[in-house]
């Protein structure tokens, strides 16, 4: 699974014995981030982006003078750490929730002006933002673009330093490094090291759609959304957006499609955008597939359509989106219908089960169709709902039909402290048989035990199912450890034991028995799972 770099649950292909879709971010370990537990989405690769070709761009005509930007050196001290916490609904649910996150961003001119990613800062209520990972300041979005998944934003009113933009050719083999302010290692600055191993191709996701993408090796985790890719100079070679942990695999916004939109970005002008957090989605059985609008701009021309957080919007200028789980065609609309156009839009609205037509940038939409499914909230198919426990130190989303739900901590034989979530259709059912359906997430500060250890001690409780996979390598940007599978006579169970950067004890046991479960939901409980410890 790719994710966007500032989430990440890890893909676990293989561990379900079916050709399963194990799709997602995050899009979007949105902490969650989008880590908002973060933001987790996957990536759907294709041959075709939205954006138009970009020309080869001389760098010095849009850089800063290179005299007073700072080197290798300083990197950090022009590298910004951002925390952003917004209310989104998620793609599949109807429920509103609160979420928080985190990501990186790079500061491109004296007076504090900021490159990062579109869903870094979209949605986001408030943004805070330490500069250097050090002195925290305010920042204002000028602008933003969910096909390129970038944004430009504005610190407060001050001198900066700043980085200067690579310039001349980027070829594979050029030596680059990620740099940023990774989840797990709160405010710490970091570099990773690798080289350009693809140096332009297209590449379609569920969050954005991009033809020109840098393939790296200089590692990207959970919170790297954003941040630069530099060179050996300190030179902007790229801006970090996804990454595939399992693979290691690293993606990278080119340069060029900065230096063509970042001033147009920073003026107000609408580039790519419809003004939607917008995140491609299907239903669990793919009967129902669009572009989610997970939050809406104020004021932008979806927010002026009438569009609203949960819509899912089908069709765009008569065009059906997202039917290959990408906002390719989404893009390619607004690439050749530009954004101010006026466009015929057909949007579903999950909570009300109605289907409403009008136009973006002219007539609203209206109801043209009310019991489109034939009932209210339960008809957005696979639809999913955040769960805390009572600490409020444990967060998850899990399918709407696990309703029953139990946040109570607990303390273990050896008198260490446990925070515990527990969700499930039938919770006595879940605790007492390894075959019916449901999740508990666990962790603790003062545990002290070895991923190796805590699985081992797992183990035990399902001795009567058939093993899978067994303490095999887990590592989702936000924590590291081993995971094992079973089959349950037909329920599949799910074991990660992991620790995460301060070596907090995180343990998450999970059965499913029904294929959405197996796909769609185990997707979500990865990309969720989160522990404020």
């Amino acid at each position: 699974m790719t994710a966007p770099a500032c989430g990440g649950a890890a893909s676990l292909t293989g561990m379900i014995p079916e050709e399963a879709d194990m799709h997602r971010e995050p899009q979007t370990r949105r902490v969650l981030s989008f880590a908002r537990g973060a933001l987790v989405a996957s990536l759907a690769v294709a041959l075709s982006g939205c954006g138009a070709a970009i020309p080869v761009v001389d760098p010095s005509q849009s850089a800063p003078p290179a005299a007073s930007s700072v080197g290798f050196d300083d990197v950090q001290t022009a590298t910004v750490y951002i925390k952003g916490k917004g209310t989104f609904i998620d793609p599949g649910s109807v429920a509103p929730a609160e979420n928080r996150w985190i990501g990186s961003g790079f500061i491109i001119s004296e007076s504090g002006i900021a490159v990062t990613n579109n869903h870094v800062v979209s949605g986001a209520g408030t943004l805070d933002v330490a500069v250097g990972g050090e002195d925290d300041v305010n920042a204002k979005v000028l602008g933003s673009s969910e096909c390129l998944d970038l944004a430009v934003i504005q610190l407060d009113e001050g001198t900066y330093p700043y980085l200067s933009w690579h310039e001349g050719e980027i070829k594979t083999a050029l030596d680059v490094y990620s740099a940023g302010f990774p989840a797990g290692a709160a405010e710490q600055f970091t570099l990773t090291r690798g080289i350009v191993s693809k140096a332009d191709f297209p590449l379609d996701t569920e969050w954005a759609s991009l033809q020109h993408v840098i393939e790296h090796d200089a590692r990207v985790r959970g919170g790297n959304s954003g941040g630069p890719l530099i060179d050996a100079s300190g030179a902007v070679v790229g801006i970090n957006f996804a990454g595939e942990n399992t693979l290691d695999y690293n993606y990278a916004i080119h340069r060029d499609v900065a230096l063509e939109v970042v001033d147009k970005m920073a003026g107000g002008e609408a580039v790519l955008t419809l003004g939607i957090n917008a995140h491609a989605w299907s239903s669990g059985d793919g009967s129902l597939y669009g572009v989610w609008a997970q939050s809406v701009r104020a004021g932008g021309p979806a927010d002026k359509a009438g569009i609203k957080p949960g819509d899912l919007v089908l069709k765009l200028a008569g065009v059906s989106l997202a039917s290959d789980a990408t906002l390719s065609d989404y893009c390619q609309v607004l690439e050749t219908q530009g954004p101010e156009t006026t466009m015929t839009v057909e949007v579903y609205r999950p909570s009300t089960d109605e289907l409403l037509e009008g136009q973006v940038n002219g007539e609203a939409i209206e109801v043209v169709q009310t019991g489109v499914f034939g009932g209210g909230e339960d008809v957005a198919t696979g639809g999913f709902v955040l769960v805390a426990d009572d600490a409020n130190v444990l967060e998850v989303s899990v399918p709407r039909d696990w309703a029953q739900v139990d946040g109570a901590g607990f303390t273990d034989s050896n008198g260490a402290t446990w925070y515990s979530l527990s969700a499930a259709p039938d919770l006595q059912a879940f605790f007492a048989s390894a075959s019916a359906p449901g999740v508990q997430l666990m962790a603790s500060a003062d545990a002290a035990r070895t991923p190796d250890d805590l699985l081992t001690q797992m183990t035990g409780q399902f001795g009567a199912c058939s093993a899978i996979d067994v303490a095999q390598p887990y590592d989702d940007g936000y924590y590291a450890g081993v995971f094992s599978t079973w089959d349950c006579s037909g329920t599949y169970s799910v074991v990660i034991s992991s620790l995460d950067a301060a070596s907090n004890n995180i343990l998450l046991v999970t059965q499913l028995f029904t294929d959405f479960e197996q796909t769609d939901a185990l997707d979500e409980l990865l990309s969720t799972f989160y522990a404020f410890l």
